[in-house]
Order: structure tokens, then C-alpha cells, then sequence
């Protein structure tokens, strides 16, 4: 389990990381969402343990992280640009690798070379972007740490590798337990694959929740009612977070679980009605504005 408790990070008195707190479970994916500049980069390095909070403590499974090799190893971080050596190959960075990471598969790391269409022994400087972040992906979850940070790691990724790299995710995390935190700023990329979504705004966290605790208690309801009395009975017994008028068309963003709301709507007249599942984005887009937040300038994607 990772800890994050009340950590700041500043630069040039420029708060990039203010009063953050954020635990995240093993053996989940938990993304960290926010714009460019919310703070996700320098929270991840934070985590790697490649700087040093100005307050506040970071913890990997009890072990604080900065300055100990016992945590770090338990740490893969791959950057939005990775690093290589100069002029090396993917051999090179297996050599290096296997003798950082104890548990380092190399058997598994050349087999995946091999189906991601990966010459190991074409300098890696001659890759473009996404072999690049193809090569990084394969070389954290071979590592064998418990923990994959990722910075932006499917951007520059077509839609099929995008998808192997899921399939591969979801295969560590089954095997042996790999956690991976996924920092991005498209919601859409990550709501197939996260179970935990932490929000940054301004170096702060918005919001921090389970998914599927989210998507099972917001509705999205499309109804017109039959009278206004049918309306005004239904909506006092409803919790409403947004309610939009399309003529004689109600969409309802509404707090509560769908058998709630469908015993709701049964007392009540309705010339049409579907309860439909919402999105990732309208999820956060509803919780955000309940607490005075205009999202929609906030999320890209």
C-alpha cells in the first residue's frame, strides 16, 4: 500500500503539490487525473522517491521511500519522455535492469519484444515516440516491481497497443499483485481500466473514489412526465444533482442506487422514462460541480 499524507511540493514558491493525502490499495489500478500542471508528474516523482516532499511523508508498504533502496525497488516509474542510454539497444537495458531489479524476468522481457514488433538490438535512439513508450511499458512491468507509475503512458500509443498494454496490466495484476498508479489527463483513456480515480486541481485532490462506488451511486435519468404534479412528487423524493430542461425532457443526474430511483419513478406517471449508465467524465463532471468546480474547463480528452 502506498501512503501519501498531507505532502507539499513547491517550486520558486510556486505550490505544484499543496496539502495532497491519498492512499492507494495494492493489486488496483488507480488513476490520477488532472490537466497539464495539475501536479500528477511531480506527485509521481514524489512517490518514485526522485524528490523529496518540502512536508509531508510518503510511504510504500510502511517503508518510507525517499533515500531507501528496500522501497524504491518495489518501484518501477516511467516518465511521460523515457530515459534510455545513449546509443543503447533493448539488450542494454536489460543487462542494466537485471542488475537493479532482483526480480527482473528477462525470458518475459524478450518474448514481449518479440510480439510487440521490437528490434532488440536497434539502437533505441532511432525509435519513434510510441516504440519508445512500448519498450518503457515492457521493461516496468518486467521488472517485477510491485508498483508501475505511469506518467501519460498511452499517449503516443496506437489503439492496439494500447489495448495489449491493458491485456498485460491486467495479466501482472492477476499473476503477482502489480499495483499500476496511471497519471493522465484523459478520462476517457483510463475509465476501462481503473478501479480507484484520484482528481487533481492545483496541486490539490478534488476527489478521490472508488469507480465502481461512483458509477453505482450517480443515475442518469431521461424522463417526461406526465404532469407536473408527477414531476414535482418525483423530484422531492429524489437526491438531484442537475436537472435539465430539453423542452418537455428531463435529464436528472441523480444521487442514489438504480433500485432506489426506479422505486421512485414507479410512484409516479411518466409518458417516457430510461435510467441510462454514466460516464467516467460526466461522473466527475457532477461531483465536481456539486462542490463549486466548473470541470468542463478542467478535462481534456
Amino acid at each position: 500500500m502506498i501512503e501519501i499524507k498531507d505532502v507539499t511540493k513547491s517550486y520558486d514558491g510556486i505550490k505544484a503539490v499543496d496539502n495532497v493525502s491519498v492512499t492507494i490499495r495494492e493489486n488496483t489500478v488507480f488513476g490520477l487525473i488532472g490537466t497539464n500542471g495539475a501536479g500528477k508528474s511531480t506527485m509521481l516523482r514524489m512517490v518514485a522517491g526522485v524528490l523529496k516532499p518540502d512536508a509531508g511523508a510518503i510511504t510504500i508498504d510502511e517503508l518510507p521511500v525517499f533515500d531507501n533502496m528496500e522501497a524504491k525497488n518495489r518501484i518501477y516509474f516511467i516518465a511521460d519522455e523515457p530515459y534510455f542510454f545513449a546509443n543503447s539497444n533493448a539488450i542494454d537495458m536489460q543487462k542494466y535492469l537485471s542488475s537493479v531489479y532482483r526480480e527482473f524476468a528477462a525470458e518475459d522481457f524478450y518474448s514481449y519484444l518479440v510480439n510487440f514488433g521490437l528490434d532488440k538490438k536497434r539502437k533505441i535512439n532511432t525509435y519513434s515516440k510510441g516504440m519508445k513508450k512500448q519498450l518503457a511499458l515492457i521493461c516496468g512491468v518486467c521488472s517485477g516491481a510491485r508498483y508501475l507509475l505511469c506518467d501519460e503512458t498511452f499517449d503516443g500509443l496506437d489503439p492496439v497497443m494500447r489495448q495489449g498494454i491493458k491485456s498485460i496490466f491486467a495479466s501482472e495484476m492477476e499473476r503477482r499483485g502489480m499495483t499500476p498508479i496511471i497519471a493522465s489527463h484523459n478520462l476517457r483513456e483510463l475509465e476501462d481500466i481503473c478501479d480507484h480515480v484520484g482528481l487533481l486541481h492545483r496541486g490539490g485532490v478534488l476527489l478521490s473514489r472508488d469507480l465502481e462506488d461512483m458509477k453505482c451511486n450517480i443515475q442518469k435519468v431521461q424522463c417526461v412526465f406526465k404532469t407536473t404534479e408527477d414531476e414535482a412528487k418525483a423530484i422531492s423524493c429524489l437526491d438531484i444533482m442537475k436537472n435539465e430542461k430539453r423542452g418537455s425532457l428531463n435529464v436528472l443526474t441523480v444521487r442514489g442506487n438504480k433500485a432506489e430511483i426506479l422505486a421512485v419513478f414507479a410512484t409516479v406517471n411518466t409518458v417516457f422514462f430510461e435510467a441510462l449508465p454514466l460516464s467516467l467524465e460526466e461522473i466527475f463532471i457532477s461531483e465536481t460541480e456539486v462542490v463549486g468546480y466548473d470541470i468542463k474547463k478542467l478535462i481534456l480528452g
